[in-house]
């Protein structure tokens, strides 16, 4: 990130400085003293060195450059200062503002409004009638408070968005490796379990069949269930649900994991708190599987004791799974069947939860698994500035505003004002300045208050002139009040601007309706779009009551002054001169938006083919993954299956080592080959979680749910159609979470995304509204911030395979 370099400020100033005073005196022939020459120097060196080292303490560089400007004006003639004590005063109240918090900001911007008034009558008395200089510094100040505002903002927004677009792009490389990893480990611990508990039943059934008969027929039904749900659990790892409806709580899942073991014959205790939906519960859940799995291959009949303790922040949570000694003549049916991964996903696990493992054996000869995760977290507290630093800010601004009394007392005594004398309109001048400012500081928290404060003081100016008996320029009052307008429409115009185009004046749904007939959009549609014909009013209120309140107070202070000129020329002169600045403004904050929202385009473009290409790989790995599970492992444990529904257990058993020494041949072979990148195939539905894993990457919150009504397998164009459909929705951006639901009924496929702004781009609506239209759908929007498609099953085109 690039910054300017503005080091060499502080020796212009200086250099400007020397023009005004002496060079100035020395050009008339006045020639200053030596000791006038000597303070100036002084003053000069110590503003010098605050302003170089403004960055690094900004508010104690704005304390000393006042102060000093102050000193050194006493014994100083006028003009010594101006340039250090206005233009320098300026550069520290803008470092302030774009280093520091707002409040410190708004509190030297006021603190140093009521010090220069102070400051004036301490040096030269309140005789002057005429002066603007009171008026000129406070919009100096304001302008210098703006500016440094904007540039903590534009600061804070760049690194922002370099923040995310870093961990966008990181995301985009690690997705599909952590999607293989994923899949690794899902594979090992579902067909690991599963699979060894077969092995484990049918040893047991066989060495205790000719005293125990029955046992082989039980053996032979869980085969039967078993291999169905390794079926089942499988086909749950290739197409992870995206929803977590319906899922028991992780307290109950290793509880019934527990239950699970102990019909195996296996003495198991457990100890479990409840824990919360999470990366925590997984990890435990996975590491617990694992090492009772572990202990049925290796130490069948060991009594085990599980606990799961849930702690907060200090304690964390504890996983601990230990098992004791094998009884003596225990058969250890499992040996042998592990691949010698269990370690490292169990390590791999805890590590991803933010926790440590570590296995070893007990001195009671047993094995124990030990894991420390991350416990309960409280939501984040922004840290406060302490009491005693805003009141250290507030006693220093009183004595900041008390300073310019000692001049007034030591060094130098001004005229006093006489009884009757009138009051200068610099008295005036100053709080409609003052005014104007903090109008203009709350523009972007309240816009609209804003404006109509702006516009009412206006008409003000006049009256001050008139009231304070001012003689100078009649317009010069009047020109001060203008540009706190113009800041207005600049940043009305950038935030239009910079709004998401609507390119032809017309809803998606309706342009679709053209195109597709009255089916393509469902009835009692409510746009999310205002009526086009009240757009361009709508623009030109601000710039139009703009021009008409300060052509009229131009008018009426002309007048009021006495003119020569006819009434219609000096209204038709302050009006276009008016109109000329307001279009200017209004042109200028037109292109600053439209530069942002290039900008701002062009990085939400990148994120969404960084989230695209990030979702195609990790979709391509799964899909490769898939593809070898299919003709190994499922096919294995078909194999398996048939064999226990025949009645053959000893089949079933040698069944049952085949699937495990093909999932461990499967692993194997995931981490040697890479996917073809030209033959990505296409996402469909079951890649939701997938693109709900990127979207959370870049920041925000998305929840995707599918309901048991949608159906497990779906028309090709759908499918497709359904998931661009929500990948398009969620490209649109935006900070509010969103949700994405898809339900079904008999013949029609419902997406319903939340969440979606209001001021989506016309890009995002026309590639909504073909597809959806292409397959005879609906696109429906409302209530806010809601996006209904439908698309219906039956009758739905086909697309090639190859595509998928």
């Amino acid at each position: 990130m690039n910054r300017t370099d503005d080091r060499f400020l502080p020796v212009l100033l200086i250099c400007a400085q020397a023009l005004v005073w002496p060079g100035a005196a020395l050009v008339r022939g006045a020639v200053p003293s030596a000791g006038a020459l000597l303070v100036a120097v002084l003053v000069a060196v110590v503003v010098t060195a605050a302003l170089v080292l403004r960055r690094n303490r900004p508010v104690v560089a704005l304390l000393v450059v006042v102060a000093a400007c102050a000193l050194g004006a006493g014994p100083l003639p006028a003009g010594a200062t101006a340039v250090l004590g206005t233009a320098g005063v300026g550069l520290a109240l803008f470092t302030v503002a774009a280093r520091r918090d707002a409040f410190t900001a708004v509190l030297c911007v006021l603190t140093l409004t009521v010090w220069q008034p102070l400051y004036n009558v301490s040096l030269h008395g309140i005789s002057s009638r005429d002066s603007l200089h009171l008026a000129l510094t406070v919009l100096l100040y304001a302008a210098a408070c703006g500016a440094g505002v904007r540039v903590r903002r534009a600061r804070r927004a760049r690194r922002a968005a370099e923040r995310l677009r870093q961990r966008t792009e990181a995301e985009r490389h690690r997705l599909p490796a952590v999607e293989r990893r994923r899949m690794e480990r899902e594979l090992h611990d579902v067909s690991a379990h599963h699979l060894t508990a077969v092995v484990v039943t049918a040893g047991a059934a066989l060495g205790l069949r000719d005293r125990r008969p029955e046992l082989v027929q039980e053996a032979l039904d869980f085969a039967v269930g078993t291999g169905r749900e390794v079926t089942r659990a499988l086909g749950a790892v290739r197409a992870p649900a995206p929803s977590r409806e319906d899922v028991p709580s992780p307290e109950e899942r290793l509880q019934d994991l527990v239950a699970g073991f102990r019909r195996l014959d296996q003495r198991v205790d457990c100890e479990i708190d409840p824990l919360p939906d999470g990366a925590v519960a997984d990890a435990a859940y996975g590491i617990v599987r694992e090492a009772l799995t572990n202990v049925a291959r290796h130490a069948p009949g060991a009594r085990t004791t599980v606990r799961v303790r849930y702690g907060d922040t200090g304690t964390g949570t504890d996983v601990v799974v230990t098992s004791s000694a094998p009884p003596a003549g225990a058969a250890a049916h499992g040996a042998g069947l592990g691949g010698g991964r269990g370690q490292g996903f169990l390590r791999s696990r805890a590590r991803e939860a933010g926790g440590t493992l570590v296995t070893g054996p007990t001195a009671e000869g047993g094995w124990e698994v030990r894991a420390a995760l991350p416990g309960r977290t409280g939501a984040p507290v922004e840290r406060s500035v302490p009491r005693g630093y805003r009141l250290a800010q507030l006693t220093a601004a009183f004595g900041l505003v008390v300073q310019p009394l000692l001049p007034l007392l030591v060094v130098h005594r001004g005229e006093v004002l006489e009884p009757g004398e009138p009051v200068s309109a610099g008295v005036f001048f100053g709080p409609l300045a003052v005014a104007q400012a903090v109008a203009l500081l709350w523009l972007r928290r309240s816009p609209r208050a804003a404006r109509g404060a702006l516009l009412a003081l206006v008409p003000l100016w006049p009256v001050a002139m008139s009231v304070g008996h001012y003689t100078g320029p009649v317009l010069l009052p009047l020109a001060l009040s203008l540009p706190a307008t113009c800041a207005a429409l600049v940043a009305d115009a950038a935030r239009r601007a910079a709004a998401p185009s609507r390119a032809g004046a017309r809803p998606p749904h309706a342009r679709a309706a053209d195109t597709a007939g009255p089916s393509a959009v469902g009835t009692g549609t409510r746009s999310r779009l205002t009526s086009p014909a009240t757009w361009p009013v709508r623009r030109l209120v601000l710039p139009v009551a703009a021009v008409a309140v300060h052509a009229g107070a131009a008018t009426a202070a002309v007048l009021d002054r006495g003119t020569t000129l006819p009434v219609v020329a000096v209204v038709a002169g302050t009006t276009a001169a008016t109109a000329l600045v307001a279009g200017a403004s209004r042109w200028a904050g037109t292109r600053r938006g439209r530069r942002e929202r290039v900008a701002r385009g062009a990085h939400q473009d990148r994120l969404v083919t960084w989230t695209e290409e990030a979702v195609r790989d990790a979709w391509a790995e799964r899909r490769r993954i898939a593809a070898g599970l299919e003709t190994t492992v499922l096919s294995r444990t078909a194999d398996m299956v048939a064999e226990a529904e025949a009645g053959r257990l000893d089949a079933t058993a040698d069944r049952a080592r085949e699937a495990l020494a093909a999932m461990r041949a499967l692993l194997d072979a995931v981490r040697d080959e890479e996917a073809e990148p030209a033959l990505r195939p296409q996402p469909t539905l079951q890649a939701l979680d997938l693109l709900a894993h990127q979207c959370r990457a870049t920041g925000r919150d998305v929840e995707i749910r599918l309901t048991d009504r949608v159906p497990a397998r779906l028309p090709a164009a759908v499918d497709l159609a359904a998931y661009h459909a929500a990948e398009t929705v969620l490209a649109i951006g935006g900070d509010e979470p969103a949700v994405v639901e898809l339900d079904a009924d008999a013949d029609t496929l419902t997406l319903t995304a939340t969440g979606v702004p209001d001021t989506a781009d016309t890009a995002a609506d026309e590639r909504l509204a073909t597809r959806v239209t292409a397959l005879g759908g609906t696109l429906t929007t409302g209530p806010r911030g809601t996006v209904r498609i439908r698309l219906p099953l039956a009758g739905a085109p086909d697309i090639e395979k190859g595509q998928r």
